[in-house]
């Protein structure tokens, strides 16, 4: 069966609409790229922080539709809909199956996060090897077939964390990869929270994919319960994780650790600053022009 791809150059403040509009349109998905990347691997999102989807200012968008789907009326009813976009500026072509699972198929490699932590497509045969902890995912929005830093720094932290029968809360939780990997790493339960109804979805599923959905909660922000969790980690961004400090102070326990992420470098010292009122031996770690933040309760 052949399926027909519309893909379109967008800005990050068109993004939403743009989203809406071919959703209304019936595109049956749905994925972006950075426009400015110079191999597949650097385009893909690994981890939206929460409300947020695309990392970059300038976006390709690629929406896959019917075979038989009208393409002048495609590009007519978004030309009407978005202010902005230019009608020439939408490209079709016609995606086979086996060509649309081979594009993933073959780019998406197992990826070590530490010393034990891999993260495995479904497609790829893991190594029979004790000491390998496993997390199997398929690339998509919300893990792509490259890491991005912010998430990457944070399931290295996880790694080298001590979370043996410990609670976790994912705050921001996107796929769940990082309430999924702490459960594979010993914790004995990960709460995971995001604004995004189909986030909680996705994480749910993998986590019953990955054999640990017994153990992970999922909850929308109003629904998130007072509690004393033993970790805490958010992959968001630097404004959201300044607002939310005295939430995170207020549901780890003393001596609970903390890792945040979503940071650009620069916005560290300020948020350093601020999170110094309830925690201690707090530090930044840099890669790629991102950074992670990690520290203790007080």
């Amino acid at each position: 069966m052949a399926w027909l791809e519309l893909s379109l150059t967008i800005h990050a403040a068109q993004q939403s609409g743009v989203e809406a509009a071919l959703e209304d349109l019936g595109a049956l998905s749905i994925t972006l790229q950075d426009a400015d990347a110079d191999t597949p691997d650097e385009r893909a999102i690994f981890e939206p922080g929460i409300g947020e989807t695309p990392l970059w200012s300038v976006a390709v968008l690629q929406a896959l539709f019917a075979a038989n789907a009208d393409r002048p009326g495609l590009v007519h009813a978004l030309a009407e809909l978005i202010p902005g976009i230019e009608p020439s500026n939408i490209a079709f072509r016609e995606v086979a199956d086996q060509d649309w699972t081979r594009a993933w198929l073959d780019t998406f490699k197992p990826m070590r996060f530490g010393r034990r932590l891999w993260i495995y497509p479904w497609n790829v045969e893991a190594p029979d090897d004790a000491g390998a902890v496993i997390v199997r995912l398929d690339p998509g929005l919300a893990f792509g077939s490259g890491t991005h830093p912010t998430t990457a720094l944070c399931l290295e932290w996880l790694d080298g964390a001590d979370l043996a029968g410990k609670t976790l809360v994912d705050y921001g939780c996107g796929s769940g990869i990082l309430a999924i990997a702490a459960l594979k790493l010993g914790a004995a339960r990960a709460i995971g929270v995001d604004n995004d109804e189909q986030a909680i979805a996705a994480s749910r599923d993998n986590a019953q994919r990955n054999g640990v959905a017994e153990n992970l909660d999922l909850y929308l922000p109003p629904h998130f319960p007072q509690m004393q969790s033993g970790v805490l980690v958010a992959n968001i961004l630097a404004g959201p994780l300044a607002e939310l400090a005295p939430v995170f102070a207020q549901n780890l326990r003393s001596g609970g650790a903390l890792a945040l992420s979503g940071i650009l470098d620069g916005q560290q010292d300020e948020l350093l600053a601020h999170y110094a009122q309830w925690f201690d031996a707090l530090r930044a770690t840099a890669r790629d022009g991102w950074v992670r933040i990690d520290g203790v309760r007080r």
